[in-house]
């Protein structure tokens, strides 16, 4: 068994690579190829934690993939992620573990990607303004991730906590990212091509009239029920409601479970935008949205090229066999088992 960490997972989950698993995710779910049963997802009574467990398979040659992890809001602000997870991957045909890696950058690049793969498929021609809400690791992944993908004449982030912002910018800015702290949200959305919603915000953060037409919204912080980063009235205006998964997004997508309360609204796949059997964007002039709520199968896709490219390179450290008892007494030590 291979087990690798944060920094074995950036080293050789490049965004390339990262867009090309979330691609090769979505088109597995339209056609029948992957399997991905339902989350597991929820908390404890009064407790602000989300617990949850994914576990998919891409297809029949691939392994067995499970993650499991929390989303812990308190650690906003602080140098713990707010996401926590670690995942792990199994062998197609025996079963046997194969790897154990980090899944709190895991999720955060797979995350990104998907989101470039959307904006990619649904984003009007010539779109040029990219506004992103959100000053964490979310926010962050995706502005390097959309900018890296596509050059914007302009690039702005926003966020309530003026701190926060701040850091994230100056971050941005030292790794190469000509990004603007944005201080009027509404004069920001009425101009922006793309707007990112990478938050755990509960209540929306705009409204449909203040986006400008044409314009593509990304939500990746309403994985749960009450989280709604925008509300009904933005789905509603949406020529195009673009999910990365039907039944998921209908159970566990907070907008979408919120409009479907008032009146039933129809969902379109990512993967079918991808293989061509529908069309994601008519106009230019259309606003669509997407939302993520997150599935396992992206990470079963992550997971699979990121075990086999350490396989390859030999990164992380490998665990031959299982301790035993009597290991020390015949003179075996970890430097033995590890490596």
């Amino acid at each position: 068994m291979r087990f690798l960490d944060g920094h074995d997972v950036r080293t050789l989950f490049d965004l390339d690579t990262a867009i090309a698993s979330q691609r090769a995710a979505f088109v597995a779910l339209a056609r029948g190829e992957a399997w991905q049963p339902e989350k597991i997802i929820g908390s404890h009574a009064d407790d602000p934690d989300t617990v949850f467990c994914y576990a998919a398979r891409l297809d029949r040659t691939s392994g067995p993939v499970c993650k499991f992890g929390s989303v812990s809001p308190g650690n906003a602000g602080t140098r713990w992620p707010t996401v926590n997870a670690v995942v792990t991957v199994l062998d197609p045909h025996t079963g046997v573990p194969l790897a154990v890696m980090d899944g709190t950058a895991l999720t955060t690049l797979r995350t990104a990607a998907a989101s470039a793969v959307a904006v990619g498929a649904l984003a009007r021609r010539g779109a040029a303004r990219l506004l992103v809400l959100g000053s964490g690791v979310q926010g962050r992944a995706h502005l390097a991730a959309l900018s890296q993908q596509q050059a914007y004449a302009w690039t702005g982030m926003w966020s309530p906590r003026r701190s926060s912002l701040d850091t994230s910018v100056g971050r941005l800015r030292a790794q190469g990212h000509d990004v603007e702290p944005v201080d009027s949200l509404s004069d920001a959305l009425a101009r922006a091509d793309v707007v990112v919603c990478a938050t755990l915000a509960t209540e929306p953060l705009f409204s449909a009239h203040q986006l400008a037409p044409g314009a593509t919204v990304v939500t990746v912080g309403s994985f749960e029920r009450h989280r709604c980063e925008i509300g009904p009235d933005v789905l509603r205006a949406s020529r195009r409601v673009v999910v990365d998964h039907g039944p998921t997004a209908r159970h566990t997508c907070g907008p979408v479970v919120a409009a479907r309360a008032e009146t039933d609204i129809d969902l379109l796949e990512l993967g079918h935008v991808l293989t061509g059997t529908a069309t994601g964007r008519r106009s230019d002039d259309d606003l669509v949205t997407y939302l993520s709520a997150g599935l396992g199968v992206q990470d079963a896709a992550a997971a699979w090229h990121i075990h086999q490219r350490a396989e390859e390179r030999g990164v992380g450290r490998r665990a031959d066999r299982p301790a035993h008892p009597h290991d020390h007494a015949q003179g075996v030590t970890d430097h033995d088992r590890f490596r």
